[in-house]
């Protein structure tokens, strides 16, 4: 059985649910079957967003350290590279992606979720970042640019576990639920992102990735040039059709 679950909620919407008990560790087969999952639903260009969840009531415990001691300081570069692929996939992925945190986030678990669009936790859900804890180093990039530098060099320090509500305070995540409501909270979103503009969700995505390496003028030149495009596209018309029988049968309603 693959370590790696997929799920179709709708024609537009697929569930990623990590799964390998006890404690879904991301093992090198648990990651060559993730990468897969995300090529294979790079190729659908029905899917408008996408949730990835974890199993059984944790998200992901990273990495298989037993495992990765067999490793030979020559193989470690290829076996960082191989899950920076995986991270930088879930990042680049043309729709946006939801992580549904739904209980820890260890190591490289926490890594897969700071490369997700947005981040909703279960109340029971906590956030390591475990490279100190056993003589390595976390990766800085991605958490540094989320919650700031400040926040940033204390959770990477101290491989503290810290909680959903201190995660929430940080920006770390934006929503936190009940366990019980959590899947429900996570689907809301997509839903709500797969009804808007497709081609329009996809540009948003792709500049706000790049927002902070860009200057304020470039970023005002990537903006005109990505308004000009879709302005001329199908899909433009088509929310605007959409935007104005909503406007029209609101105010027939008032």
């Amino acid at each position: 059985m693959s370590a790696v679950q997929l799920r179709h909620h709708t024609p537009h919407i697929v569930v990623i649910t990590l799964s390998n008990p006890p404690v879904n560790t991301l093992s090198w087969e648990s990651r060559a079957h993730l990468k897969t999952a995300i090529d294979r639903l790079e190729e659908e260009p029905e899917i408008r967003a996408v949730v990835l969840t974890g199993a059984g009531g944790v998200f992901t415990a990273g990495a298989d350290l037993a495992q990765d001691q067999r490793m030979t300081r020559t193989e470690l570069p290829d076996l960082v590279a191989d899950f920076e692929r995986i991270v930088d996939g879930l990042e680049r992925f043309r729709a946006p992606v939801i992580a549904a945190v739904n209980g820890p986030a260890v190591g490289g678990g926490f890594e897969l979720a700071l490369a997700c669009d947005i981040r909703v936790a279960s109340s029971e859900a906590s956030f390591v970042a475990a490279g100190v804890n056993v003589g390595l180093m976390a990766n800085f990039w991605r958490l540094a640019r989320t919650v700031g530098l400040g926040p940033a060099k204390e959770i990477l320090l101290t491989g503290e576990r810290y909680g959903a509500e201190r995660a929430a305070a940080w920006g770390l995540v934006t929503e936190v639920c009940a366990p019980e409501a959590l899947m429900h909270v996570a689907l809301a979103k997509a839903e709500r992102i797969a009804t808007r503009a497709p081609l329009s969700v996809e540009a948003t995505k792709r500049c706000v990735n790049d927002a902070l390496e860009m200057s304020r003028e470039e970023a005002h030149r990537r903006q005109v040039d990505e308004l000009a495009e879709l302005f001329m596209k199908d899909d433009h018309k088509e929310a605007l059709r959409a935007f104005f029988a909503r406007s029209v049968g609101e105010y027939h309603r008032h």
